[in-house]
């Protein structure tokens, strides 16, 4: 089977707008959790999942934080442009980024562009940042690929880009929300066990955690490990092809620790990712394994794994642990406790799982990559679930409910 033939309107469904929640539950743990087990379909609340896993699996979990990536610049003709930051350009790495302390550079997608594009001219605020007036300048520099780099400047080198963004930056929730951003969303919009600034969505599947529900988790001798993936806005690009073949997925960047190669070695290979985006992850870290295993010096960039590699049936055949071994021996070869790398990697039907064997994760939108990715790891039997979800009352997306998947 061809994989790229894949037609995206198999994998619609009706989803009214009623159905799409706009907001959290009070209580986050307490949304609904339905149950996928080999088949079977049942339901419970999110506060008793631990009791669903088993003893002595590993948990993994990504701990990227969403930054307030959307600000807005009044031109003296009073067009509004908005920048919505992408990924970091220049430095390109993101610690060095929210550090840096006097001009930075983003790509960026700009809301109005053609009222500024065309006059090159300098975009500035005074802003207050911690008691401090500062004045932020914003100078277009140029197309780069679909995005569009952009260059920050201000002038109190005592404030870093960090702050500038906590200061005057807005937190982007998801387009389909339809509605502006409330200063409730900094907090409920956020993982509680975010940590490493970089995302511009959230890894929605980890909003239902709670300080309680990984103590549970804990308590059931369930492992937890941590991975970072900086979420794009990529992952609300609409496939708009008509086969799953040309649509072209969005680079997302990775952070992974030598523990948690460790922890995946003892536990064979496998694991329960919370979210598509551990998902991506560590099925990424697989074919980043294999390419390990080939080659000991290969850089940052030559370890991307591209949108259709994990297709290509000449790779080498590794189990997942030895995938892993070749990864430890690569970080002891060049002497780091952390790999970094990008992956552009698509999970579609047809995809054999190698590391991730069960699953918490959402309900997503018709006719995206994510439900693509679902139905790949139920072996096609996505609209089950569906169904059923519709029929019992489950909120959807982002804000909405949760299941457990297991194949």
């Amino acid at each position: 089977m061809d994989v790229k033939h894949i037609k995206i309107h198999d994998y619609n469904y009706p989803l009214p707008d009623g159905r799409i929640a706009k907001f959290p539950l009070a209580q986050r743990d307490h949304s609904k959790l339905l149950i996928y087990r080999k088949g079977e379909i049942s339901e419970d609340h999110f506060y008793n999942i631990a009791n669903y896993l088993p003893e002595k699996a590993l948990m993994i979990f990504n701990n990227t934080k969403v930054i307030q990536a959307r600000l807005h610049f009044r031109k003296e003709t009073g067009a509004l442009i908005e920048v919505f930051l992408l990924e970091p350009y220049a430095p390109a790495d993101y610690e060095q980024m929210f550090q840096s302390t006097s001009e930075c550079s983003w790509l960026c997608l700009v809301g109005n562009l053609k009222k500024w594009k065309g006059q090159k001219q300098t975009l500035s605020r005074e802003i207050d940042v911690k008691g401090t007036t500062v004045n932020l300048r914003v100078e277009y520099v140029g197309e780069h690929h679909t995005s569009h780099q952009v260059r920050f400047s201000w002038d109190n080198t005592d404030v870093n880009f960090a702050e500038i963004l906590d200061a005057v930056g807005e937190l982007p929730i998801p387009p389909y929300l339809n509605r502006e951003t409330q200063e409730s969303d900094k907090t409920t919009y956020q993982t509680v066990y975010s940590k490493i600034k970089g995302s511009v969505a959230a890894p929605t599947a980890g909003l239902h955690f709670t300080d309680n529900v990984l103590a549970s988790v804990d308590s059931h001798g369930v492992d937890r490990e941590e991975i970072t993936l900086h979420v794009g806005a990529g992952t609300f690009k609409p496939v708009k092809s008509e086969e799953i073949g040309g649509h072209d997925m969005h680079s997302e960047f990775i952070c992974v620790h030598r523990s948690t190669i460790e922890k995946l070695i003892q536990h064979g290979g496998h694991s329960i990712a919370v979210g598509t985006t551990s998902v991506r992850t560590l099925e990424s870290l697989y074919y980043v394994g294999i390419k390990t295993s080939l080659d000991k010096s290969l850089t940052e960039e030559e370890l991307h794994v591209g949108q259709w590699e994990p297709y290509d049936d000449s790779l080498p055949k590794l189990t997942s642990v030895e995938s892993m071994q070749a990864i430890l021996q690569y970080m002891d070869a060049n002497n780091v406790n952390t790999i970094h790398f990008s992956t552009q990697i698509i999970i579609v039907p047809g995809y054999e799982y190698k590391i991730v064997n069960m699953l918490v994760t959402n309900f997503h939108q018709p006719q995206s990559t994510l439900l693509l990715l679902v139905s790949a790891f139920l072996h096609g039997d996505w609209k089950r679930i569906y169904d059923y979800a519709l029929a019992h009352d489950f909120r959807f997306l982002s804000y909405g409910d949760s299941s457990l998947l297991i194949p």
